[in-house]
């Protein structure tokens, strides 16, 4: 069979096993070799919400997605060209995103009896009871290999079976033609405390890759040349990384101290993790003993001069209600960032979904109206904190920053922008005034407070969650009350003035306008682009901002047709829509499954409707 070289344009490839057989660092390395040879690339983690499932059970199954190419890349892909199954309960979970076309990588050592059984297959014959015989399978008893490569290294079988991932990924690296030498330094870093893991992991890598190279089964490897990018530097870069490196840009440009109180929980958790990295830069960190008390040292935190910072997910969003309606009458910034996954309650904790918009907009007691912004990309995360950074401490008040799962984990090469062109923060500090302080005197642009830190001499005051007055004293007065609240959500209102307006993707007026938020951005962008070289009239308002909306918003949903609103809920922002603009008639398409949308979801959706 002659070996040929195929260039393409893009490829998805997806790595699935047990939770132990390393899928998610496999996957990482492939995407970061990808990314550093100059290819566009998106990423999905698709963790097994068990902590520990049975091994070799569909529940414990862990799956890591990459899309690699030389164009613009803007989702991790429907459906995958490759398709690594470590085990027969990986393949059971993941054939159903196996392309027709596309090439099966089995390890047959363990394809037993045992493992089949215990992946609950009625037959001894997975591959065609799923019925992708037709698929390019390729057989590699791969863990045997393993042991061969690495008999000699010293170290035990436990420690040599954990090395097979290295194996396949050798494998992938020669049929995508990426290069050895970035995974090489990555592992020269990962184990420089113990040097004498290095070359044992290199060379089972390295035997992969020749392994490969060998056999007849691969007749074609494949090239992907670098995309044309912006001159600049790029790094990958996760969600959760880049929003942790966001709120420190903020602090940096507003000369504000950064401090984050907060509680871990999935999938949020990596951000305190990053923050706490970061004590050269002035950020201190705290991870409280629960989430009550990560927002409420944040609050205490921003009450003497500091821009606070919590972070969460939705149970925990739920806890913090009281306290960010604390947050809110005091009127001093905080960020709170809510990475979403599936609820209700525990729900999957691994798993992504928009399911928390309606308690972020209305999880509190009393008239407590908080600004939301929404990240809508990994590298966007970035963007987003550092602005709902700016906004919380410009406009005394607190922000909500919503972000998913999908995004906190996945990944995406990111042009690292230089500081200069960002907007400068200034925070409404107050040093000294003429006569007695007020603590709820007002801007008569923005609205927002005064900032007066505690221990000046002359601003001296009061704040706390009972209701004050101007002057800050404790006042029940009815008309009093009803102003303050109007105040408070006045301020909220004006940011309207400060935000971006709305923005089209495709002509500004036509036939259908596809509307989103969040996460889905990448899907509902690539669904729109296949309309437009269809000739269709199909055009996307992704919304970054929520409360308040851009103020061109009814402007720009008046000259289209149709509206449809896709979101990963069960239609919280639709909702939302209608109360505020309820001049328009809206349709939907909505899903609640844990899983992000796929591309052909929204195209059909949308066609019903054409």
């Amino acid at each position: 069979m002659q070996h040929k070289v195929i260039d393409t344009q893009d490829v998805v490839i997806r790595f699935a096993g047990d939770s132990g057989d390393g899928m998610q660092l496999t996957g990482t390395l492939f995407a970061d070799a990808s990314a550093l040879y100059g290819n566009e690339i998106s990423t999905f983690p698709d963790y097994p919400a068990e902590i520990r499932a049975p091994h070799g059970t569909v529940s414990g199954v862990s799956g890591f997605q990459v899309h690699v190419g030389s164009i613009e890349i803007n989702t991790p892909g429907d459906f995958c060209d490759v398709l690594v199954a470590m085990n027969p309960a990986a393949l059971k979970a993941n054939a159903k995103w196996a392309k027709p076309t596309a090439t099966i990588i089995v390890d047959t050592d363990t394809f037993d009896e045992a493992g089949i059984v215990r992946a609950g297959f009625k037959t001894l014959d997975p591959v065609t009871e799923l019925k992708v015989e037709d698929r390019n399978i390729i057989y590699s008893p791969i863990t045997t290999l393993t042991k061969e490569s690495l008999k000699d290294s010293g170290m035990d079988n436990k420690a040599i079976i954990r090395c097979k991932n290295m194996f396949t990924l050798g494998m992938c690296f020669f049929m995508f033609n990426r290069p050895l030498e970035f995974t090489y330094a990555y592992l020269e870093k990962k184990f420089k405390k113990k040097p004498q893991l290095i070359e044992p992991n290199k060379k089972v890598l390295f035997d992969g890759f020749n392994y490969a190279s060998n056999i007849h089964a691969i007749a074609n490897t494949y090239t992907i040349q670098p995309a044309r990018q912006e001159k600049g530097t790029y790094r990958n870069i996760s969600g959760n990384q880049a929003t942790a490196w966001g709120l420190i840009a903020a602090s940096e440009k507003s000369g504000v101290p950064l401090f984050c109180g907060s509680y871990p929980i999935t999938p949020a958790t990596a951000i305190l993790e990053e923050l706490a990295i970061h004590k050269n830069l002035g950020v201190k960190t705290l991870q409280a003993e629960d989430e009550i008390a990560g927002i409420c040292t944040a609050i205490g935190a921003a009450y003497a001069g500091n821009f606070a910072v919590t972070t969460t997910s939705g149970p925990g969003l739920s806890l913090k209600s009281e306290a960010l309606g604390l947050a809110m009458i005091t009127e001093l910034p905080l960020v709170l960032v809510d990475v979403q996954r599936s609820g209700p309650s525990t729900g999957i904790p691994t798993k992504t979904e928009q399911t928390d918009l309606n308690q972020a907009l209305y999880g509190r007691n009393g008239e407590c109206p908080i600004a939301i912004i929404a990240a809508h990309s990994p590298s966007h995360c970035f963007d987003a904190a550092f602005y709902a950074g700016k906004y919380a401490m410009e406009h005394m008040m607190p922000v909500i920053l919503l972000t998913e799962g999908f995004l906190g984990n996945g990944s995406e090469p990111w042009k690292i922008p230089s500081m200069k062109d960002y907007p400068a923060i200034k925070p409404p500090f107050i040093d000294s005034c003429e006569g007695q302080y007020k603590p709820y005197q007002r801007n008569p642009e923005t609205f927002a407070r005064y900032w007066a830190v505690p221990g000046k001499a002359g601003l001296e005051h009061r704040v706390g969650g009972l209701e004050k007055n101007t002057e800050g004293v404790i006042s029940s007065d009815p008309l009093n009350h009803e102003k303050m609240c109007a105040e408070r959500a006045e301020k909220v209102a004006r940011l309207a003035n400060y935000i971006p307006d709305q923005e089209v993707i495709g002509d500004k007026k036509g036939e259908i306008l596809i509307v989103g938020w969040g996460g889905t951005f990448g899907h509902l962008y690539t669904a729109v682009k296949e309309f437009h070289a269809e000739g269709k009239s199909v055009s996307l308002a992704h919304f970054d901002f929520i409360n308040p909306l851009p103020k061109n918003t009814a402007e720009i949903f008046g000259n289209f047709k149709k509206i449809i609103v896709c979101e990963l809920n069960s239609g919280h922002f639709v909702d939302y829509l209608r109360a505020k603009l309820p001049q328009f008639k809206y349709m939907q398409y909505n899903k609640v499954q844990g899983q992000p949308f796929i591309v052909k979801e929204i195209v059909d959706a949308v066609n019903n409707i054409l």
